[in-house]
């Protein structure tokens, strides 16, 4: 009996953690299945021989039930895209000339780092991000963990992950889901991220330049936080000027160091003599990544002077 309810109590556990999308599609083709091997099993009554009247209806019974649960447990997405395909009039599909396939819009999954940021709940305000938002249940344990943490910044940083998670459940126009479910098999929380993207067909939030770059390797789509804030700056032009206040030195000799408004970094050829000073500045290039921009100019006074 102690083995019984040990198995009962681990079935239970896993049936639990399971999203209810896999149970519900797992039990219907289970069902289909058993409809089948009984309707098969009709015409195994006739076989006169006992022992293989006996067993084989319950051998094609099994394997039936098995094959219909696997089948509704693994092609559950497909399920879940025919279902949720939007419904529109002929009329309407005459005059747009679009498909079904076009129409859809794969859910965003966030990640850890796209939370702590912030920004993502500004953007999802602007209505420039469409779809459901999912929050794997994973992601929200990690960040349970940062905001527990003793180091001071972590657990800031934790917690306004946290209450952007809030905001973006009761402030924000879009449509905030749960995923319920867990990859035990896999300790990493980015890997897990890619996977449960690759199931459900979506699109990773990040702003991680390291991430971002596994998720492209793997056929990942991913939208980049840092990238359409670089798509979105002002264009800088070599031989443009603008008015800088050089805060710092650079890492080189006599760089000096500036900042935009939008936080782009300046480095400024011979600019370290013009530390607190603001001074005219032309542009000579401009360096771009998904990691940010740089700017790269020389003091207007200097250009005059050759």
């Amino acid at each position: 009996m102690d083995y019984i309810v040990d198995f009962l109590k681990v079935t239970e556990e896993k049936l639990v953690k399971a999203p209810v999308a896999d149970l519900l599609f797992g039990s219907l083709g289970l069902i289909v299945g058993l409809i089948i091997a009984f309707l098969v099993n009709i015409y195994l009554q006739d076989i006169r021989i006992t022992v293989v009247a006996e067993v084989l209806p319950m051998f094609v019974t099994i394997v039936l039930g098995y094959l219909g649960f696997q089948v509704g447990f693994k092609r559950r997405n497909e399920f879940i895209n025919l279902i949720s395909v939007p419904k529109r009039d002929q009329k309407t599909k005459e005059v747009e000339g679009l498909n079904e396939a076009e129409t859809s819009i794969r859910p965003k999954i966030l990640d850890t780092s796209v939370i702590i940021d912030g920004r993502i709940a500004d953007i999802c305000d602007t209505k420039f991000l469409e779809g459901t938002i999912i929050i794997p249940h994973f992601v929200l344990e990690e960040l349970q963990h940062i905001a527990d943490s003793s180091d001071v910044l972590k657990r800031n940083r934790g917690r306004r992950g946290l209450d952007i998670l809030n905001r973006l459940q009761k402030d924000s126009l879009v449509d905030v889901q749960i995923y319920e479910g867990d990859f035990e098999d896999i300790s990493e929380v980015d890997s897990k991220l890619v996977k449960l993207t690759k199931i459900l067909d979506g699109v990773l939030v990040t702003n991680d330049y390291n991430l971002n770059k596994v998720s492209e390797f793997q056929n990942v789509t991913v939208l980049n936080i840092n990238d359409l804030a670089n798509a979105v700056k002002p264009i800088v032009l070599p031989g443009e000027e603008m008015d800088v206040q050089v805060i710092k030195a650079g890492k080189e000799e006599k760089q000096g160091v500036a900042y935009l408004d939008d936080g782009t970094m300046i480095v400024v050829e011979d600019g370290k003599n013009f530390i607190g000073d603001t001074i005219d500045v032309i542009v000579t290039s401009v360096l771009q990544t998904s990691a940010g921009r740089m700017i790269f100019a020389k003091p207007k006074a200097l250009e005059k002077a050759q």
